[in-house]
């Protein structure tokens, strides 16, 4: 079962599934697939990511943040991911994802999606995105606001800040070694 048999598996369950508030948890069950491994005969790093987006879109769907967007025409945009590997997932095993918000700055969201067998967190892949539209960035706090959240985001934990600055300072150097080139 490739990814967009999982999207649409997940999108046709959908009707039964309840909406929930801004900075709730949502889970999707799954099952690891063929397709999914790597040559060690368990789940490949990239795939954690591509399955987060699975697990992203039902948060998407089941919060309302895709009304909110399709109110500014934005479309998502992810900004930078990164990913804590901690046990393997091997063929046919099932998992969740675990997808909330985790809070968001002037320019970013953060969304972390834990991937848990059997209670245990086996991974966690955090991402920092944006909603785009045609008058530029929706601000996070506005976003926020209409997705009936406090326009003040919950406190970030320093690791989650000291991260998108990282991520910060390496664009700026990409910036300046563009500019040089140039």
């Amino acid at each position: 079962m490739n990814l967009w048999f999982r999207l649409i598996w997940m999108l046709l369950h959908r009707p039964w599934r309840r909406p929930v508030p801004g900075l709730a948890t949502t889970v999707i069950r799954l099952g690891v697939w063929p397709l999914d491994l790597d040559f060690n005969r368990h789940v490949t790093n990239g795939r954690y990511f591509t399955l987060a987006d699975v697990g992203r879109m039902d948060y998407v769907l089941r919060s309302g943040a895709y009304r909110v967007a399709l109110r500014h025409r934005a479309l998502p945009i992810v900004g930078d991911v990164w990913g804590k590997f901690r046990r393997e997932l091997r063929l046919f095993e099932a998992f969740e994802i675990h997808t909330r918000m985790l809070g968001w700055d002037a320019k970013w969201s953060f969304v972390e999606h834990r991937f848990v067998k059997d209670g245990r967190v086996l991974g966690v892949v955090i991402m920092r995105g944006l909603f785009r539209g045609p008058k530029g960035n929706v601000s996070p706090a506005e976003f926020a606001r209409e997705l009936g959240l406090a326009e003040q985001s919950p406190q970030l934990p320093a690791w989650l800040t000291d991260w998108s600055a990282s991520c910060d300072q390496l664009s700026s150097q990409l910036r300046d070694e563009e500019q040089q080139l140039a």
